[in-house]
């Protein structure tokens, strides 16, 4: 009699467990890929702010 009864079916909690990792995981790749993009383009920004505006130009400091 204790026995008999049958497993319950969690296999639509196991789903809902593989789908929210998915999602999370997505999220997470998606956030790297957009902060890579945005810190190459930080960085061309910074190194076009560096070249000199015309040829022969430095960008030090001038000497006072």
């Amino acid at each position: 009699m204790f026995f008999q009864e049958t497993t319950p079916d969690t296999s639509g909690y196991m789903i809902a467990g593989y789908a929210i990792t998915f999602i999370v995981m997505a999220l997470y790749v998606a956030s790297i890929y957009l902060r890579t993009r945005n810190l190459n383009q930080d960085k061309t920004t910074l190194e076009e702010m560096d070249k000199p505006d015309q040829p022969g130009q430095t960008n030090a400091p001038r000497q006072r």
